[in-house]
């Protein structure tokens, strides 16, 4: 099937991203190597994919953004969740948890049993 891990990735982004954020503000290079490094490698994402992610939530009013300090000293945009942000987050995780739980029960589908002197 040959799909990568952005290709996995694509449609979770935004829920993931929220998920973090719900943890404490953080800059997108932040969010990137936390996502990584929570997902055992499994998760890595390009600043290609990570900011326009943000920039999309921030429209939505999910998050708010302001400039600080990050920690090797370098001016950076820190992102944080919003009220709206944390309902957003709460309606994703019901909606992962249903998709979650349809694709367990195809998954645990089992052939039926050939009939004998067939």
């Amino acid at each position: 099937m040959g799909e990568s891990k952005a290709d996995v990735l694509l449609g979770t982004l935004d829920l993931l991203l929220l998920k973090l954020l719900e943890l404490g503000p953080n800059h997108g290079w932040g969010l990137a190597e936390r996502l990584e490094e929570v997902s055992s490698g499994v998760f890595q994402v390009n600043q290609g994919s990570v900011y326009p992610a943000l920039q999309r939530l921030k429209r939505k009013g999910f998050i708010t953004s302001s400039w600080g300090v990050s920690e090797n000293g370098r001016r950076a945009r820190y992102y944080e969740l919003t009220q709206g942000g944390m309902g957003a987050l709460k309606e994703e995780l019901a909606r992962w948890a249903r998709t979650a739980g349809a694709v367990e029960q195809v998954i645990a589908l089992t052939p039926p049993t050939p009939k004998v002197g067939s």
